[in-house]
C-alpha cells in the first residue's frame, strides 16, 4: 500500500527500540539509584533519545489534534509533547550528575510520549 498526502515515504515508529532506548538510561523500575551510563554511552544515549523525541512529538501531536478540542486525551497529549519540546530546549546542569539527570528527564518524557502514541493509536 503506498502512502499519501502528508504520510508519503513515512515508516512508522518504532516504540519499541524508543522505550529500549530509554530503558537503558533509566534501568529497572525507573530507580534513582540505577547505576546509569557514563562517557561516551551517555552522549550517544543521549542523542538518540533526543532524535527519539523529535521524530515522536510531531506525531503524538498530529494524533492529538484530530480529536475533539476538549478531549482530555487530547489535553493531556499535547502538554506532555510541550513538555517534550522545553526538554529538548533545555541543557544538562554543569554538574558532574547532570548530564544523566538530563538524559533520564528525556527518557520519562519519551516513555510518556510512546505511552500517548499507543494511546492515541488505539483510539482511532
Amino acid at each position: 500500500m503506498q502512502k499519501t498526502g502528508s504520510d508519503a515515504g513515512v515508516l512508522p515508529l518504532d516504540v519499541v527500540a524508543m522505550r529500549a532506548t530509554a530503558h537503558l538510561v533509566l534501568g529497572p523500575d525507573d530507580a534513582p539509584d540505577a547505576l546509569p551510563p557514563a562517557g561516551e554511552e551517555l552522549d550517544t544515549l543521549t542523542g538518540t533519545l533526543r532524535g527519539h523525541l523529535e521524530l515522536i512529538a510531531p506525531e503524538v501531536e498530529r494524533a492529538a489534534k484530530r480529536l475533539h478540542k476538549d478531549s482530555i486525551p487530547r489535553y493531556c497529549a499535547l502538554a506532555c509533547v510541550g513538555e517534550a519540546r522545553g526538554k529538548l530546549q533545555a541543557k544538562p546542569n554543569p554538574s558532574p550528575h547532570g548530564p544523566v539527570a538530563y538524559a533520564r528527564r528525556l527518557a520519562r518524557v519519551l516513555n510518556a510520549l510512546c505511552d500517548h502514541h499507543e494511546n492515541l493509536r488505539e483510539g482511532r
